[in-house]
Formats: C-alpha cells, structure tokens, sequence
C-alpha cells in the first residue's frame, strides 16, 4: 500500500529514534522530519555490569554452575523502543496520524510491536525490518517507495 499524505513514519534501532511526516502524496513520498531522539550508551553496559559472570551451588553433586550475565545495554534498547512505541501510542490515540510507517531492525521491531495499543497497530501500513536511522532521508524515502510500491495487476 502507498504511503498517504500526511502519514506518520517512525525509524528508530533502540539508540536512536526519528519521526518524519510524509509532506508528499501516494506518488512521491517527500519526508519531513518532526522529531528526533538519540541516547549515548558508549560504555553503557560496562559500567553497569560485574567483572565475572555469577555462579550458583548445585543443589546435588559437586562443582558450581556459571549463568550468562544480564546484557544491559539491550535491556537500555528495549526499553528505549518501548520508549518509542509509547510516542506513537499517544500520537495515535490523539487523532494524530491514520497511517503509519514503521522502519526498525527486526529485534526492535518485535518490540515495537510488543507494546503497541491496538489503535496505532490498526494504522500501520507498513514494516520494513531494517537499521535505517543512520541513513539519509533520501535513503529512507527511497526504501519505503520500494517496499509499498503497490503490485501491478497480472496479465490476463
């Protein structure tokens, strides 16, 4: 389906988080920005984080089994996408967009669509799982154009 005018375009990967409103129509898609956020977590995860994974006794038997340590930064990532998901929530309860366009990788995406009300996921037109947020808008106009392109009719 063609992104409509007016139509609201959401990229994000968990560090970053960009809105853009189509200004063009179904033929050209002419994106706008509106908002954007990004967080610095370069050394996030080791501030965080213990120097050794933990262990735990075995209840029977000898010896001490390892757990893999909590990986904070995703956790940072999650969080930042459900972040994002409660942005266009709001928008969409508001009356704010009737269509919307949703371009993050695929594990932010499942996210995304975790926490989505049911009046914004009604809206969304399309789902591209890809990183796009360090792309440039010409980039990012030209994917959803590839993606939406609506199927020519077979021949008959």
């Amino acid at each position: 389906m063609p992104l409509a005018n007016n139509a609201l375009v959401l990229v994000t990967d968990g560090r970053k988080t960009l809105f853009f409103r189509n200004a063009g129509d179904v033929n050209q898609i002419d994106l706008r920005t509106e908002s954007h956020d990004e967080r610095d977590d370069a050394d996030f995860n080791r501030d965080l984080a213990s120097d050794v994974p933990g262990a735990v006794q075995q209840s029977g038997g000898y010896g001490r089994s390892t757990y893999e340590e909590t990986d904070f930064k995703q956790l940072e990532e999650d969080r930042w996408a459900h972040g994002a998901a409660d942005q266009v929530n709001k928008r969409a309860l508001s009356g704010d967009f009737d269509a919307l366009a949703i371009i993050a990788p695929p594990k932010t995406l499942g996210e995304l669509r975790k926490k989505l009300h049911k009046e914004a996921a009604r809206r969304v037109v399309c789902e591209i799982a890809k990183e796009m947020t360090g792309h440039p808008i010409p980039d990012i106009e030209a994917l959803i154009t590839s993606e939406t392109k609506a199927e020519e009719p077979a021949a008959v």
